[in-house]
């Protein structure tokens, strides 16, 4: 967490939190939920405007955790903005040598595979559950094939809870 959110939550430590406003898609993208937005449905019906500014964007990396519930948030200063996932907390990229990296550009050894009904693949890592990125399944079937992962069904409405997250904090609030 960068030292000026610290000192925001030394400084203001009982802003509200905010919930809705921020998303994450399958690809890794941020998108700001305004109100018209929310209004329009949840998170995977409608998305909002996908942020774009670099520095915005590593800000909220740099500041991305999630608390004791598993909702995933972006620290704002003092305040907690949660985030709706679209499906995973993390989406994972592969490199060509096989390293993996998170949207946040976190580098990560991934510790089991999974696929799911609709042929979607995650790994697991230290940070926890992560969707593979669309433009590097054929690179994660490399490793499958390579046997350096070893890929197990499951059923993608199970992840949430085997994993520990909440995939809609706002809803989980109302």
């Amino acid at each position: 967490m960068d030292d000026i959110v610290k000192q925001a939550l030394a400084k203001w430590p009982n802003v509200p939190h905010c919930y809705g406003w921020l998303g994450l898609d399958a690809r890794g993208q941020w998108y700001l939920r305004d109100a018209q937005a929310q209004a329009e449905g949840a998170f995977a019906q409608s998305r909002g405007a996908r942020l774009e500014h670099e520095k915005l964007i590593e800000f909220i990396g740099r500041n991305y955790e999630h608390d004791e519930a598993g909702q995933w948030f972006f620290q704002n200063g003092p305040q907690r903005v949660y985030v709706e996932l679209e499906l995973t907390p993390w989406v994972c990229r592969i490199a060509d040598d096989g390293r993996v990296t998170t949207h946040t550009g976190s580098q990560v050894d991934p510790t089991a595979c999974l696929t799911d009904e609709e042929g979607r693949v995650y790994l697991v890592s230290e940070l926890g559950l992560g969707l593979v990125h669309s433009l590097d399944v054929a690179a994660a079937a490399d490793q499958i094939e390579a046997g350096r992962w070893t890929p197990e069904e499951v059923k993608a409405a199970d992840l949430p809870a085997r994993f520990g997250f909440v995939v809609s904090p706002s809803a989980a609030h109302a």
